[in-house]
This record gives structure tokens, C-alpha cells and sequence, in this order.
């Protein structure tokens, strides 16, 4: 197995994305962290999925903003920490001009400052350690923008300049900080849009349809 005797964390792991993510990594021998922000049920039920396959999980329910202990309790738990994926995200749609602050600082506390909080918990191990994989989840809005996504575009796009400052500044210690900058993938998130949108998003994509969360995982692992 790829990954045997590696521990990863990460971070909204219990749904879409997150939830392939976990699955993969534990698929190729990782002991993985499910961190999860309020779906308790859907954390077990990844962590069950796991262990009937032989793995090894733990589910950590943590605001991502606010990461320091659960970066420290899945190191102490699990016995290290060699790779961290930052795929927790949330969205708080509306045009910039209806846009409440507290809707824009939601989305920047969890997408982009969660990303900063975690990978500043986990750097510390792994540049002690002189290895580490880190992995930060953008998206394509953050490179072309999205009508009624100001928050959510700042956020990503600031996932993206984040990481390439702290992958110059980590690997000297061998810990290398990259993206995965997702099209639009079929997960609760955009099962939630109107059929129109949905179809006008399916038209922009060459293949004429959604991704996948196990195409992202694979992008990840990889």
C-alpha cells in the first residue's frame, strides 16, 4: 500500500469530498483523523467504513478555525502526523450587495483561516520531523470567480497564494504544501442549486458532467 504506516488528518472528512478523501487514504494503509464540524452520524458511519475494511480511524469534531488541540490530539492519538488535507469548506451564498458581513466572515473563517490554523498546528510536527504532506483543497471559483460568490472566491483564491508561500517556506524541511482546485463535483453542496444551474454548470464542462468526490480523491492521494 501506498500510504502503510502513514497517519492523515482531514479536515471535513465525514461528506463529499472529504469523505472519498478518508476513504482513499485509508484504502492505501493510512491511519486516518476524520475531523467533522457538526454531522456526528456521518463521521461514524466514514470511520465505521474504515475499520470493517481493516483500517484504522478516529473522528475529531473541531471548528477548524480554532485547530491547535486537534492537530495535538490526532498526534498524540494516532501516533504522528505525516499528511494533512484542509478540505473543510462551507458557503454562504448571496450577491455582494445583499452579502451580510457575518456570511462573508463565516466563509473566510473556515475556508481560508481554517486552512492557516491547521497547517500552522501540523507544520510544527512535520518540519520537526523533516517530512510531511499538505494538502489544501481551492476550487475553480477561485480562479474564475462565481456570480453570487464574492466570500466564497476570496477564500479560495486565497487558498491558492497561502499555499504557495508556505510551500517555499517548508520545503527545506521536506514538507511540500500543495492545491487541488476542484471543478464543479457533484456533493451535497451543489445538489442543493436549482436544476437550471446545475445544467448551465454541466454545459461548461467539456465532458458534460459533474465530477465525482473520488476523481478529487485520487488527485489527493496522488
Amino acid at each position: 500500500m501506498l500510504l502503510d504506516g502513514k497517519i492523515a488528518l482531514v479536515t471535513g472528512g465525514s461528506r463529499g469530498i472529504g469523505r472519498a478523501i478518508a476513504l482513499r487514504l485509508a484504502g492505501e494503509g493510512a491511519k486516518v483523523a476524520v475531523n467533522y464540524a457538526g454531522n456526528q452520524t456521518a463521521a461514524e458511519e466514514v470511520k465505521a467504513i474504515i475499520e470493517q475494511h481493516g483500517g484504522a480511524a478516529m473522528i475529531v469534531q473541531t471548528d477548524v478555525s480554532d485547530s491547535t488541540e486537534m492537530v495535538a490530539r490526532v498526534h498524540e492519538e494516532l501516533g504522528g502526523l505525516d499528511i494533512l488535507v484542509n478540505n473543510a469548506g462551507i458557503t454562504r451564498d448571496t450577491l455582494l450587495l445583499r452579502m451580510k458581513d457575518e456570511d462573508f466572515d463565516a466563509v473566510i473563517n473556515t475556508n481560508l483561516k481554517g486552512i492557516y490554523a491547521c497547517t500552522k498546528a501540523a507544520a510544527k510536527f512535520m518540519t520537526k520531523q523533516r517530512s510531511g504532506r499538505i494538502v489544501n483543497l481551492s476550487s475553480v471559483v477561485g480562479e474564475i470567480g462565481n456570480v453570487g460568490q464574492t466570500n466564497y472566491a476570496a477564500a479560495k483564491a486565497g487558498v491558492i497564494g497561502f499555499s504557495k508561500a508556505a510551500a517555499k517556506e517548508f520545503a527545506s524541511r521536506n514538507v511540500t504544501v500543495n492545491v487541488v482546485a476542484p471543478g464543479f463535483i457533484d456533493t451535497d453542496m451543489t445538489a442543493v442549486l436549482k436544476d437550471s444551474i446545475r445544467e448551465k454548470l454541466i454545459e461548461e464542462v467539456p465532458l458534460g458532467a459533474l465530477g465525482k468526490p473520488e476523481h478529487v480523491a485520487d488527485a489527493v492521494l496522488f
